[in-house]
């Protein structure tokens, strides 16, 4: 299936009604009862993940009856549904609320992630915020598009030029321990250093073109597959650590994103111990 604009546009209206629905009701609402842990105490599920990924999940299966449709919560319940995604001619993959940890707090970063997969290859991808209902969103042969509440739209194309030092997101909680320490000595090397615990926003700050990098470790589809797509699309250069292609069904490495492939490898040299 190729995604036209009516595509995304539909696909966005099933994001918007599930955030209206079941998402911002409880923003701020939850109860202690409604939020739980589920890999780790910091690793968390709230009620408001559970019900709009239902919601999605029954919309996408209407709309595309022969897709596959897999959820973060739903990955979570059976961890093999995600060896699906390599030889699914067409897969949904839902990230109903990124950014739970925030969710959960009351912070205002958080947003739904949903790509659309041929083969393990993204074909489409959108970052919904909730909040201000806007989206940034790619098709794997156009444009990436910021997508405003009023439905106008800007093409985003990243600059080459890097700011003065970079700037940029990397993960260190999210590494093996013996590497924290190394990961750290690289702070201080660059202007500064970012992380918003929601992957959701970090892609949106990158195709926009707020930020010079970001690495992503401990890779899942529904964190990382659509905004690979969006940057990828923003002119920005998306590829694993090592140098090998970005697909939907890599679980092991890292991802970089740069806005250059200046910038690209500069961040890849100073990270390749990563690789050790």
């Amino acid at each position: 299936m190729t995604f036209t604009d009516t595509d995304l546009d539909d696909l966005l209206a099933i994001l918007r009604q599930a955030s209206r629905d079941e998402i911002l009701p409880r923003f701020r609402q939850l109860a202690p009862s409604d939020i739980s842990a589920k890999s780790a105490h910091d690793d968390l599920v709230t009620e408001a993940d559970i019900r709009a990924e239902k919601a999605i999940t029954a919309a996408l299966r209407d709309r595309h009856p022969d897709a596959l449709v897999i959820g973060e919560e739903a990955i979570a319940a059976r961890p093999s549904l995600r060896n699906q995604l390599t030889d699914a001619k067409l897969a949904f993959v839902v990230d109903p609320v990124d950014g739970t940890w925030n969710f959960a707090r009351g912070l205002a970063t958080f947003g739904v992630i949903l790509s659309a997969n041929r083969l393990a290859e993204p074909v489409l991808g959108a970052l919904y915020d909730p909040l201000f209902d806007d989206a940034i969103c790619a098709l794997e042969d156009g444009p990436a598009v910021y997508i405003r509440k009023d439905r106008t739209r800007d093409t985003l194309r990243l600059d080459p030029a890097p700011s003065p030092g970079l700037t940029g997101f990397l993960p260190l909680n999210l590494l093996p321990e013996d590497k924290r320490p190394a990961m750290a000595a690289v702070y201080p090397s660059v202007n500064r250093v970012l992380n918003l615990r929601c992957s959701c926003h970090e892609f949106r700050q990158m195709a926009l073109g707020h930020v010079d990098f970001m690495l992503s470790a401990r890779l899942t589809p529904w964190d990382h597959a659509a905004g690979a797509l969006i940057v990828a699309r923003a002119g920005g250069v998306v590829r694993m650590l090592e140098g090998a292609a970005y697909r939907s069904d890599v679980c092991d490495g890292y991802l970089l994103c740069a806005r250059s492939e200046e910038v690209w490898h500069d961040i890849a040299g100073r990270l390749s111990f990563l690789l050790d």
